[in-house]
């Protein structure tokens, strides 16, 4: 860390541009850890649970 350069003042414009920068090698590292690109196995909509909120709620 004794290497750095001293922290200059940088302007709204540069530090956008550095965060594009980085964005933007993160994007070529194609880490998608982050979200699955496979597609989800589909679920037969009858094994959906049905709402009994009624019965819990007592109305």
């Amino acid at each position: 860390m004794k290497n750095e350069q001293p922290k200059k003042k940088l302007s709204l414009q540069e530090i956008i541009n550095q965060k594009l920068a980085a964005k933007k090698q993160g994007n070529n590292k194609n880490d998608t850890s982050h979200y699955s690109t496979a597609t989800k196995s589909l679920k037969s909509q009858q094994t959906k649970k049905t709402n009994n909120q009624r019965k819990r709620t007592g109305v």
